[in-house]
């Protein structure tokens, strides 16, 4: 094991705020070769929720998003709590941004946000949920909106939903038949 390649030489984590760490790694790629320092952004795992209402309908969240400094439709999703499962996180997250319940969880997938600069995993759901609760109120600055396929595609042509990951957990639930994007 101590003769294979890569080899990562040190590692240092630098915490720059209760959601985000830096994290450099000094990478040996061949023996002789110079040592190369390569940065990714450490954060916990974070979920996406595609669900489906009994009329079958998508619950979306709208919010403004600093980092892109714009207002951005989006699926239900937040990152999950230390000493949480992600399938808790995604019923947890699909209550509190929508009011919806969740009936039956499917795991889509587990993967990497981002290979070159994140060092967290993703988990999109594919959530069947029961009715919305009476005395629902969404979190200050979230509006909520529940949109037929057809108008989550529209949305995506508009660039009004823009949300990478959450396309991918989009094009997941389809490509295992659970929803129809219309083309």
């Amino acid at each position: 094991m101590a003769d294979e390649w890569p080899k990562i030489l040190s590692r240092r984590i630098q915490t720059v705020s209760p959601w985000m760490d830096i994290i450099a790694r000094d990478v040996e790629f061949t023996e002789g070769q110079p040592i190369q320092t390569y940065h990714a952004v450490g954060q916990q795992d974070y979920i996406a929720i595609v669900a489906c209402t009994p009329d079958g309908r998508i619950p979306i969240v709208r919010q403004y998003r600093p980092a892109v400094e714009d207002f951005t439709w989006e699926l239900p999703a937040g990152l999950v709590d230390s000493g949480e499962q992600p399938v808790e996180s995604c019923r947890r997250e699909l209550l509190e941004e929508t009011g919806y319940p969740a009936r039956a969880i499917q795991l889509l997938a587990s993967a990497a946000p981002c290979t070159g600069r994140m060092s967290n995993r993703i988990y999109s759901f594919f959530v069947e949920a029961g009715n919305q609760i009476t005395d629902f109120t969404p979190e200050p600055g979230i509006a909520m909106a529940t949109k037929t396929p057809a108008e989550i595609v529209a949305l995506i042509n508009t660039g009004e939903f823009k949300q990478q990951l959450h396309l991918g957990a989009l094009l997941l639930a389809e490509l295992r038949g659970l929803i129809q994007l219309p083309r």
